[in-house]
């Protein structure tokens, strides 16, 4: 039977949040004894204090993770054996999946259905997938002399630091719990201070599943303090963050300021959606655009925000668009009817709001939403909007605006459409729309881009890669073997035979 907006409210009303850091295996107050609050944006409503952590319990954390990776508890523990305890560790997500998806819809505001359908069940496939791989990634032997033995080997790196956005909290945590512990890191995780609910009980599900104490430890705090902190940490290898430009170049800087450590970063995107002339099935198009546009709220580093349509196309698109955008409601995330769901916080959602004004300003065409709604809530929650007539020195072209705003441009002929969803800073995700399988090969290899969907909105599986050119990504990619390549080391051992003694 399906389950109704009054059960998700009844059981909302039954969960048991555990607010503090998990640190060596242990759940402990911030040293302070000070908390931040965690905020529901459907309704502006403290849910839970946090831990309010600094460097000092980053440094703990990292020196119980260097401690067990040092001491080879997990970081030499066979192979076989980490994806044994990884699998129980996914088995023990998805036996707790409607409390999580619960959390994950309180606090981050997205809807209900979305994370039972969509967020948790990526995060089990990814600890899946990756702990699938532990055992099956080989080493090499170069081609030598016959008295020389060249083995090429892969091993851990050491301790990651793993810092979560707060669009994606649990997907985001799979994507880097998975490969990090099956290549046999120890691992210190910073929630977003929007979205830490989640990350803490993965935690103590970890170490019911076996993960040894230090292995995997949670640092809640801001970005400020625990951020800046595992990113000058001079015991922390590799650092892994997600989320904007802005704070992804202070990483890099921590880095450059600390020991060179390795740092890997996805920091957003402003996706095209490139519908070319011969593009056929226009309403199934709309829906594609649609879900690119509006899935999590817009609040998506490759949400499709610029759809690039060929002029005599166009105004038919449009209008398919906007019978679209009228099937995603906006509601409380916890109705499993809402497909559009709050805002992360009044902050944000000014934010967003200012965009639409600035997009008015500055010329563009308001044709569809455009509103604060639901302001009785007390919640932050944004209309589906479109503009049309956008020209690409537009603000609302150019910046990531992470809320639910397509933008609408035209164009004349196909290089020019390509140079138009080109013209950007980044380069995470695009969509091509064709009927031609020519201009599908020829126009997926000229977009600069890390994914290229052909004919649908996707971010493609756990077995392919995920990452973006320019200011898009740097230093690796999420999801596949290549996730692995990131959190390793790669060395050569060279042996020279016959020099040793006689058999």
């Amino acid at each position: 039977m399906e389950k109704t907006f009054e059960y998700y409210q009844q059981q909302a009303t039954q969960l048991d949040f555990e607010t503090r850091a998990l640190i060596d295996g242990r759940f402990v107050n911030a040293i302070s004894a000070e908390e931040f609050d965690t905020v529901n944006p459907a309704t502006g409503r403290r849910l839970a204090g946090i831990a309010r952590c600094g460097a000092l319990e980053v440094d703990d954390a990292v020196s119980a993770a260097r401690r067990v990776f040092e001491r080879g508890d997990w970081s030499r523990a066979a192979p076989k054996h980490r994806k044994k305890v990884l699998l129980r560790f996914a088995d023990l997500v998805e036996a707790n999946l409607e409390t999580l998806a619960l959390m994950e819809s309180l606090d981050s505001g997205k809807p209900i259905r979305d994370a039972l359908s969509a967020d948790l069940p990526d995060m089990i496939e990814s600890l899946r997938w990756h702990a699938e791989a532990a055992d099956k990634l080989y080493d090499q032997v170069a081609p030598t002399a016959p008295d020389i033995v060249a083995m090429i080997v892969r091993e851990p790196i050491g301790v990651v630091g793993a810092v979560l956005p707060w669009n994606f909290p649990i997907y985001l945590a799979g994507w880097k719990i998975g490969p990090a512990l099956a290549s046999g890191n120890s691992i210190v995780i910073k929630p977003a201070e929007q979205t830490t609910l989640t990350a803490l009980v993965l935690g103590r599900l970890a170490l019911e599943a076996g993960v040894p104490e230090g292995v995997l430890n949670i640092v809640p705090g801001y970005g400020e303090t625990v951020g800046q902190a595992i990113g000058r940490h001079r015991d922390i290898d590799c650092v892994s963050f997600t989320g904007s430009g802005e704070v992804g170049r202070q990483f890099l800087k921590y880095s450059a300021e600390s020991n060179m450590k390795r740092v890997v970063l996805e920091c957003g995107g402003k996706s095209p959606a490139l519908v070319l002339a011969d593009a056929y099935d226009l309403p199934g198009v709309a829906q594609q655009v649609a879900l690119g546009a509006l899935f999590c709220q817009g609040e998506n580093c490759s949400a499709g925000s610029r759809l690039i349509v060929h002029r005599s196309r166009k105004d038919e698109l449009l209008e398919e668009v906007k019978r679209a955008f009228d099937q995603w409601r906006v509601g409380d995330p916890l109705d499993p009817s809402t497909r559009v769901g709050a805002m992360i916080e009044p902050q944000h959602m000014r934010r967003v709001l200012g965009y639409i004004e600035g997009g008015k300003a500055q010329g563009a065409q308001l044709v569809y939403g455009g509103r604060q709604l639901r302001q009785e809530s007390g919640g932050s929650f944004v209309e589906p909007t479109i503009f049309d007539g956008v020209r690409a020195e537009m603000t609302i072209a150019r910046e990531e605006i992470f809320g639910p705003v397509l933008s609408v441009m035209a164009f004349d002929d196909l290089a020019q459409g390509v140079a138009i969803a080109n013209d950007t800073s980044y380069g995470l995700a695009s969509s091509v729309y064709t009927s031609s399988l020519d201009a599908a090969h020829g126009v997926a290899r000229q977009i600069r881009a890390g994914t290229v969907s052909v004919n649908c909105f996707s971010e493609g599986d756990t077995g392919v890669p995920f990452g973006g050119y320019k200011e898009s990504g740097f230093g690796g990619r999420e999801k596949s073997l290549l996730a692995h390549d990131q959190y390793t080391q790669t060395k050569t051992i060279w042996m020279q035979l016959g020099r040793g003694a006689p058999c």
